[in-house]
């Protein structure tokens, strides 16, 4: 094989270092991008965030004077002194300024002591600006071994008692039978089997009631026995239902219920009231939880010419590069080394503020088009896909869809996802399109406003729909009930 040189031409498309970085911080959370922008500021000394809230801070100063640093007036995202030298030259003395207290009109202002103290009480604002301490959450074991230890003394029966509560689980339900907490106790302790139902009972008449349960049957009947001021009659109907008949109740087979038990539909409802007064899970108001916030990154309002959208300033990070090492290294007394960390910090304030602007630009774009949706609700959404403000905008689907995943809108309706504002739609009669979110809400309604004793069924639905001029099937509306998690038919009927 002869071996020869030859010249070719093509194109490629590659991806800049800045266009992946631009990528990547587009299909970030709020969450997300703060956390990615805490690392960029460790790992970049070029760069620096101007909205710190240690920028008010008060501080001591060394000869023991108080200096208040200012919040500094920046723009969004801030400029890079390397831009523009003028603003590189008063940013400088912004930064390298540090408070002088013989600048001060009076040493009250910068000088501290003891004797500068208020005597006296404290003002009622001063306590309401005291922070409020969480109080120390007490988990369900806990609150049973306080219980226990104020009825019983006996050693043994205290440790035969935790025993028990440590086989709890957090709901409150007895997980392991006595036989096997039997069986894991030590042959030479002569723990009797009478005694660790002793200790199931005393535990059973803590509280929560029903804690203690071995099923859900036996944590109904605990608690309707200790529920006060039930008549005898349907307490006893109540204890009878959960002990002998809770899969015919779970399932709304009243018919079954009044024949088995010989009652009519006023005593059967009288019960149902009692049941209903139950918790399932006693333990589960013990449970540690933490509640989700989401902030909306965009907030729509309405005003005189429409509806306005507006980015989120709260979370929108403010970022500059550092002015001191910038005018080090324009006046060439820095070795060049910072130079590519000087590039990286202007590539992400360039990308950081494209960001928002296209949240922004792709939010108006689905308010533009979801107008009927902010003024009567969600029964008037319209379809809506991903290609449709692409094409507006002149962007690619892909970067639609990093935009609209994990951003938030606040509108007088609620917070939404903006991917809640596209689906799928549904023909109607007339030849129109109706979307998927207005009939789950119209379903919805209809569902509300139905007849408990006579609920309707996905095939009513479908055919009230269809009287709307919305071609639907059945198992559509099937599939759109349980999206909204409302039970079929069968559970939804009540005496």
């Amino acid at each position: 094989m002869k071996q020869s040189l030859q010249l070719r031409t093509s194109q490629h498309l590659a991806l800049t270092p800045q266009l992946q970085q631009s990528i990547r911080l587009l299909q970030l959370s709020t969450l997300e991008l703060h956390q990615e922008l805490e690392n960029l500021l460790i790992e970049n000394p070029m760069l620096e965030r101007v909205d710190n809230p240690l920028d008010s801070a008060v501080r001591l100063l060394a000869d023991g004077a108080i200096g208040s640093t200012e919040s500094r007036s920046e723009t969004e995202f801030g400029v890079s002194p390397v831009d523009d030298q003028n603003n590189a030259s008063s940013d400088s003395g912004e930064v390298s300024e540090v408070s002088n207290p013989s600048d001060s009109t009076s040493p009250s202002e910068t000088d501290w002591s003891f004797d500068d103290a208020p005597q006296g009480s404290k003002s009622s604002e001063e306590d309401e600006g005291r922070p409020q301490l969480e109080a120390a959450h007490i988990s369900l074991k806990e609150h049973l071994l306080e219980q226990m230890r104020l009825n019983l003394r006996e050693p043994r029966d205290l440790a035969l008692v935790e025993l028990v509560i440590d086989a709890l689980d957090d709901s409150g339900y007895l997980i392991e039978s006595l036989e096997d907490i039997h069986s894991s106790i030590p042959l030479e302790l002569l723990v009797e089997p009478e005694e660790l139902n002793f200790a199931l009972f005393m535990v059973q008449s803590f509280d929560p009631p029903g804690v203690g349960a071995r099923n859900c049957a036996e944590c109904l009947a605990l608690q309707i026995k200790r529920l006060p001021k039930i008549p005898f009659v349907t307490r006893r109907l109540a204890l009878a239902i959960v002990e002998t008949q809770i899969g015919l109740f779970a399932q709304r087979d009243f018919a079954r219920l009044k024949k088995i038990f010989n009652c009519d539909d006023e005593d059967l409802r009288e019960a149902q009231v009692v049941i209903r007064l139950c918790k399932p899970k006693p333990g589960a108001e013990f449970a540690a939880s933490s509640s989700d916030y989401v902030v909306p990154d965009v907030i729509v309002s309405k005003s005189a010419d429409g509806w306005q959208v507006v980015l989120n300033q709260d979370i929108m990070p403010k970022l500059r590069v550092n002015s001191m090492y910038a005018n080090i290294m324009k006046q060439n007394r820095g070795d060049g080394s910072l130079t590519p960390q000087l590039q990286e910090a202007r590539w992400l304030i360039k990308n950081m503020r494209q960001r928002f602007e296209t949240i922004l630009r792709v939010s108006q774009a689905i308010v533009e088009r979801q107008r009927n949706f902010f003024t009567h609700g969600a029964v008037a959404m319209r379809p809506l896909v991903l290609r449709e403000i692409a094409d507006t905008l002149g962007l690619h689907e892909s970067t639609i869809s990093r935009v609209t995943t994990q951003k938030y809108m606040l509108t007088p309706h609620g917070m939404f996802e903006l991917k809640y504002f596209f689906g799928s739609h549904v023909a109607t009669e007339t030849g129109g399109e109706a979307s998927s979110t207005a009939i789950r809400a119209l379903i919805k309604q209809l569902i509300g406003a139905e007849n408990q004793k006579s609920p309707l069924s996905d095939s009513k639905i479908a055919d009230m729909l269809g009287e709307q001029g919305m071609v639907i099937a059945r198992r559509t509306v099937a599939k759109y009930r349980e999206a909204l998690k409302i039970p079929p038919v069968s559970l939804r009927k009540s005496l």
